[in-house]
């Protein structure tokens, strides 16, 4: 069968009219699924609509090319052939997804809609061929809620409030005095589905349609739409994305982990994207669809017994507690695990990268919906490149081009000083390495400001969402209550190599009260707390930090480096030690030791002032005798670091008032040493004034 349409490009039942190498085209999600499909992997069927769509549906007027809507129409019914279910029909529905796709991964930043095709008809049709009102009503509490959100843009009054529809969630569960979202009934879910209803009516104007087709226009514009929504702008501003790129849209035929105690959805990665270590890795939950994951509202478990046992330990559970209530994905579905592992080392290979899959199980039978590239953190990103060069998956160039030079500067971020107290508050999942402390505020609008005044700080959430962007981007480190490794906190911070600690089921957090709490203590508004990203600790106070210690493959990876590069890297170093420093990390030789430097030490400063201030050469010479010993040893001390490698000093070249005191009492201890006066302190200062220290009196 030919292409339906230019700019649609379909995927699955044996078809894929796209290819990995498009995803300029087709973005990173379509291009992907096409190259998935071309594996024969199981990827249930759809159809993606190019980025040319989105620029044209932008300079157009909200407006679509010839023929899209007669091709979509077509596509659909393509899909519907292949899987024997009709769209919009009342006995035998077909559903989909309608979801985003840059041509790089923006996670979280751009809309998607779940279920698309319910209505109060095809519900009934999905209760009858599933055998399961619970999951029927459940799909569509969800997708009235997405519809609402996405679609007709309800929003909480204030930007600071709770999620509304999360509110009448948690209302619900507390009425029937239950905890989880899946302990609710049939019942409690029809009754959801109406006051979500009702809360659009009110809130919006309309209803959501009850056309199948309608509704799936209407949420083919709101993720085209998403392409400039403020979080998604942020994001490309933070990270040089161009704004004409767009994205594409993918419609795919929805697979449910939400029918039972046999299905599930999770996230998994081909390696560690915190350490780097080998293995997959990541997240799944029972019962459930692909945002419950993603969103942190429920904390996922793991994905291999090795990774449960390791996050029991952590969060100080004994493993027959662990076993019995938290089983692994390798513990429940054995098989699934097992086809997991193969088709992650054959992506794996394929695309010669980490991969971070996403994945749903219906009814035992696992669906691959995603693969792309693994965002990770700078210290598994240096050990992922040198591994795959040594498991010869990439050459070493390949391995030098893998890693952005801001991530190299991370591994010299301190570490937390192993000889400090520290009063541990909580624990809860190392989502994203690296110790940190700052103020605690609780709404991202608030972390702007605080770093605007320029202060640290901690951004508090239950979960953080997408529009938390701008608030984690000034932040030092991220802190929430809800959500795993794989949740939009744990997702973004490794991207942006912030520190953070996720799922910190121990914390209460009252967003009214400016306060959060854990384990007795309590911490307000502006108080500080540090962060102890690797280890998922959250401490009180500040804690003092040591400097970080260079693992053996992130030697390796700049000796790579040092046997490709054509220049010659020499330090800025002025002191014995920061001369070691230098040298430690493979400096050839200081390029600039700048003498004034040598005597900013409180002890120094005042023989540096009185050698200024001197008015005669018996006082002058008095502090060059004491200034002469110290020189002496910090140059001795830096050309034995640099180990016979070239030093270029400069001489003495100082702006002479920024050495010269300014406080009145320190004016004064000065006149006291010379054996002069406060006053003509005052004038000698005043003549030595430099108005471009660049041209100045030397």
């Amino acid at each position: 069968m030919g292409r339906i349409h230019p700019e649609i490009y379909f995927f699955g039942a044996g078809v894929a009219e796209g290819r990995a190498e498009m995803r300029n085209l087709l973005g990173g999600k379509g291009a992907n699924l096409a190259e998935m499909a071309r594996l024969k992997l199981p990827v249930p069927p759809g159809f993606t609509i190019s980025t040319k769509v989105c620029n044209y549906f932008y300079d157009h007027g909200h407006k679509y090319p010839k023929g899209l809507t007669e091709g979509v129409a077509k596509s659909v019914a393509r899909v519907e052939k292949a899987l024997g279910r009709k769209f919009g029909d009342a006995k035998n529905p077909l559903l989909v997804s309608v979801r985003s796709g840059a041509r790089v991964s923006m996670p979280g930043m751009m809309d998607t809609v779940l279920n698309l095709g319910l209505t109060d008809e095809t519900v009934k049709g999905l209760e009858e061929i599933s055998g399961n009102p619970r999951f029927a009503w459940d799909s569509y509490r969800r997708f009235c809620q997405m519809f609402g959100d996405v679609v007709l843009k309800l929003k909480p009054e204030n930007k600071n409030d709770p999620d509304p529809f999360e509110e009448i969630i948690d209302h619900k569960k507390a009425t029937r005095g239950v905890k989880n979202d899946t302990d609710l009934n049939v019942d409690d879910l029809q009754e959801l589905v109406s006051e979500f209803r009702a809360l659009i009516r009110s809130r919006v104007g309309r209803d959501i349609p009850q056309d199948p087709r309608e509704q799936l226009w209407m949420a083919i514009g709101a993720v085209f739409d998403s392409w400039h929504n403020d979080r998604a702008i942020t994001y490309r501003k933070i990270n040089n994305i161009p704004g004409d790129w767009g994205t594409a849209v993918t419609v795919q035929s929805m697979v449910f982990g939400n029918l039972g105690d046999d299905c599930a959805t999770g996230v998994a990665f081909t390696r560690d994207p915190g350490t780097g270590e080998k293995g997959i890795y990541g997240e799944y939950l029972p019962n459930a669809q692909g945002e419950d994951v993603v969103a942190g509202i429920r904390t996922g478990r793991q994905i291999s017994v090795k990774a449960g046992r390791e996050w029991a330990r952590r969060a100080g559970i004994d493993e027959a507690e662990r076993a019995a209530q938290y089983p692994t994905l390798e513990e429940s579905f054995p098989e699934v695990y097992k086809q997991l592992l193969q088709i992650s080392a054959r992506l794996e290979k394929h695309f010669r990268d980490t991969q971070d899959m996403e994945f749903t199980v219906e009814r035992n039978r696992l669906f691959m919906l995603q693969t792309r590239n693994g965002k990770r953190t700078a210290q598994a990103a240096v050990r992922i490149a040198v591994d795959m060069a040594d498991e010869k998956l990439i050459d070493r160039k390949t391995a030098l081009k893998r890693v952005e030079p801001e991530q190299l500067e991370q591994f010299l971020h301190p570490r937390l000083d192993p000889s400090s107290k520290k009063h541990v508050i909580a624990r809860g999942l190392p989502a994203s390495p690296g110790a940190v402390n700052g103020e605690v505020v609780f709404s991202a609008d608030e972390a702007v400001a605080v770093a605007e005044a320029g202060r640290k700080v901690i951004l508090v959430r239950l979960e953080t969402s997408p529009e938390d962007i701008h608030g984690m981007q000034v932040a030092e480190g991220i802190l929430t209550a809800r959500g795993g490794m794989t949740s939009h906190a744990a997702v973004v911070a490794r991207g942006m190599g912030k520190s953070c600690v996720a799922g910190v089921s121990a914390l209460e957090i009252d967003y009214g009260a400016g306060t959060v709490s854990a384990n007795g203590a309590v911490i307000r508004r502006g108080e500080y707390i540090t962060l102890d990203g690797s280890a998922g600790e959250v401490i009180e106070g500040r804690v003092p930090t040591v400097e970080p210690e260079m693992p053996s493959y992130f030697k390796k990876f700049l000796s790579w480096a040092d046997a490709v590069r054509k220049l010659g890297v020499r330090a800025n170093a002025d002191t014995p030690d920061d001369a070691t420093i230098a040298r430690d990390f493979g400096a050839e030789g200081i390029g600039l030791c700048r003498t004034e430097h040598m005597f900013f030490d409180p002890e120094r400063i005042s023989a540096v002032r009185e050698m200024i201030m001197a008015e005669n050469a018996q006082q002058r010479g008095r502090a060059l005798a004491r200034i002469l010993p110290m020189q002496r040893e910090d140059f001795v001390g830096i050309l034995k670091a640099m180990q016979g490698l070239p030093v270029t000093i400069r001489l003495l070249d100082p702006p002479l008032h920024e050495f010269i005191p300014h406080a009145d009492n320190e004016l004064r201890e000065l006149a006291a040493k010379i054996g002069t006066t406060l006053e003509h302190l005052k004038q000698v200062r005043q003549s030595l004034f430099e108005v471009n220290p660049m041209l100045g009196h030397r």
